[in-house]
């Protein structure tokens, strides 16, 4: 399995926060984000890809040591994250399993286990247990993804979104030139994420609900508050 960590948006939300630092940079049991995860995976043999682009030397400095490849993408305060993923199109080919993830998710071995644990050749994981209070949701039947979006009202929604999607066998590749049509069609300004959700309604893609095991989006400075109570429980 290969894993692609997206690591180059600028993450306005909580800047007011933490100044001029990548969110994945921010401090989690005494070493930074994106190295905790990075490390995690490596610890599950799995190979590592960064996309950078705000701040990339910062972080580029902190993984020296770690063997991933690295992928700068200059433009990331133009593009979104479905930009800088094309940067790293090649590594769809001699793959036949890949993780795709924000890398301001921080999560743990429990929730690496319900990956490995799924049969499904595509999927997104989800939350069932933060459907009240998310910010990207969910509605799946029967496991297959219905709706999405972040205005679905609370009748619409079943999960929240935790930011990490696995696809498998032709799925690699079926992402991989869908992702380069909606490129060369200009659609640059979306999320990664959106390259799954262009194929709903013309072919299943799936929900893993990872059943409340603990995992947060670093989006504000409550979500890592609440990261760093998880960790110095």
């Amino acid at each position: 399995m290969k894993a692609i960590l997206l690591a180059a948006g600028v993450g306005s939300r909580i800047s007011n926060d933490i100044g001029q630092m990548p969110k994945s940079m921010l401090d989690v049991n005494g070493q930074p984000l994106i190295v905790h995860t990075v490390e995690l995976l490596q610890r599950n043999h799995i190979e590592v890809i960064v996309i950078t682009g705000f701040k990339h030397r910062v972080i580029e400095d902190a993984l020296k040591d770690h063997h991933v490849r690295i992928y700068y993408n200059p433009f990331f305060r133009v593009t979104n994250s479905i930009g800088s993923l094309w940067y790293a199109r090649n590594e769809f080919f001699n793959t036949n399993e890949l993780l795709i993830a924000n890398a301001d998710v921080y999560y743990t071995q429990e929730l690496l286990d319900k990956v490995f644990a799924s049969q499904y050749d595509n999927f997104l994981l989800a939350d069932r247990t933060r459907a009240d209070t998310g910010d990207y949701f969910f509605l799946s039947k029967d496991g297959v993804l219905q709706k999405y979006g972040k205005e679905l009202k609370r009748e619409e929604r079943d999960s929240e979104y935790v930011g990490i999607g696995v696809l498998k066998k032709d799925w690699v590749l079926t992402f991989h030139d869908q992702l380069c049509n909606m490129i060369e069609n200009g659609e640059y300004d979306l999320w990664w994420e959106n390259v799954l959700y262009s194929l709903v309604g013309r072919r299943p893609v799936y929900t893993v609900d990872v059943d409340g095991i603990f995992w947060s989006e670093v989006d504000t400075i409550e979500d890592y508050q609440r990261v760093l109570a998880y960790c110095n429980r």
